[in-house]
């Protein structure tokens, strides 16, 4: 595109795209409410020369895992057939992190959500991409439910209902109704959304706004990003256990009222995993969990998923980073490539085996990147 004359703009973390650009331009320096910065625009190589966190990301090279856990036993599957797959049998390890690899279209996901997590339901917690069940009112208090404690610390430090400080009871503005906007219907047109002019798009009544906690109204506290409330609710234990897990899966710069409609997948996912992750025992099966992540939080997540083996389970990546694949303890390949020349499982075992004796299309690829 670009050699016919075209200009080419492309959002992206990945390093291969970044090192191929003609022109970087490098924003930050963190996300949400700690980023709107440009930090740097240039080549590449002058990219590397910079202290930004891209190019410290760019630089660093992730070893291969070399001593990878022994799995304690395996769950089969037996002539797996779904979509592309030839009649697959495999061997699914229990209580290590096990990457599943392949190009796309190859059939791991057909293998995995659809074949395993089937057959093993039970113990399963399936971590993925999809839209979370909600309305254009939730957000991540009443997704994770410590929306109700916030409302209660109102209420108990200024002596009122608690249906106050929603904006789904009695704290609604009265003009929105606790949407925000204002929706006009016109005929043989599209709807027209305006901010509400009563409540500046803030959802909440002149009354709910006169009472504070700590010196904070509710909108101030939900205006709060994850880290700012942790360290405002740090004397109340529930609320911060719940923000701590936002902070613990990458999620610090989100604020508390953000609508869940407006998530990534990537953070989706991720919102998903800190409803989850304290459970023991289980099955966690991830679908590209470094989806929309910046280089320098991947270490971060794989770090939570090594974590959630420690405590006792199972943890399965459907996963096309090869840094992640790094680090996993096992390694399961799905291909030779993809649509009706995939379906079959290529290679199963650690990276080492994988990097010295295979030579599919994803082990080609690693050996590259280190």
């Amino acid at each position: 595109l670009r050699d016919k004359g075209n200009t080419v703009l492309v959002v992206e973390h990945d390093k291969d795209i970044i090192s191929i650009a003609d022109n970087i331009v490098d924003v930050g320096p963190l996300a949400g409410k700690y980023g709107g910065e440009i930090l740097f625009t240039g080549s590449y190589q002058d990219l590397l020369l910079t202290d930004t966190l891209t190019a410290k990301a760019m630089k660093q090279i992730i070893p291969i895992k070399e001593n990878p856990r022994v799995p304690a036993g395996y769950l089969p599957i037996r002539n797996a057939c779904k979509n592309n797959l030839k009649n697959v049998n495999v061997d699914i390890p229990l209580n290590v992190l096990t990457v599943v690899t392949g190009v796309a279209g190859s059939g791991k996901s057909s293998l995995i959500k659809e074949e395993f997590a089937q057959k093993y339901s039970q113990d399963t917690i399936l971590i993925d991409q999809s839209p979370i069940v909600a309305t254009n009112r939730s957000n991540i208090c009443t997704y994770l439910s410590f929306f109700d404690l916030i409302r209660k610390e109102f209420s108990l430090a200024n002596n009122v209902s608690d249906s106050l400080f929603t904006y789904n009871g009695l704290g609604a503005c009265p003009n929105c109704k606790g949407k925000g906007v204002i929706v006009t219907e016109l005929i043989f047109m599209e709807p027209v959304t305006t901010t509400c002019e009563y409540c500046q798009g803030n959802k909440y009544s002149t009354e709910a706004l006169q009472y504070r906690y700590k010196g904070k109204t509710i909108t101030e506290v939900l205006n709060m990003s994850v880290l700012q409330a942790s360290e405002y609710f740090a004397d109340c234990p529930k609320i911060k256990t719940k923000l701590d897990t936002l902070i613990e899966v990458g999620l610090d710069y989100i604020s508390l009222g953000q609508p869940l409609s407006t998530f990534s997948g990537g953070e989706r996912q991720r919102v998903k995993l800190a409803e989850n992750i304290k459970k023991k025992g289980k099955i966690y099966i991830l679908d590209e969990p470094t989806t929309g992540l910046h280089s320098s939080d991947i270490i971060k997540i794989v770090n939570i998923l090594q974590s959630l083996v420690d405590k006792g389970n199972t943890v399965i990546v459907i996963e096309h980073n090869t840094d992640v694949m790094k680090l996993a303890d096992y390694i399961i390949d799905i291909g030779p490539d993809g649509g009706n020349k995939g379906g079959q499982v290529v290679f199963t075992g650690t990276v080492k085996q994988m990097i010295e004796t295979s030579n599919t299309i994803t082990a080609q690829y690693l050996r590259k990147s280190l």
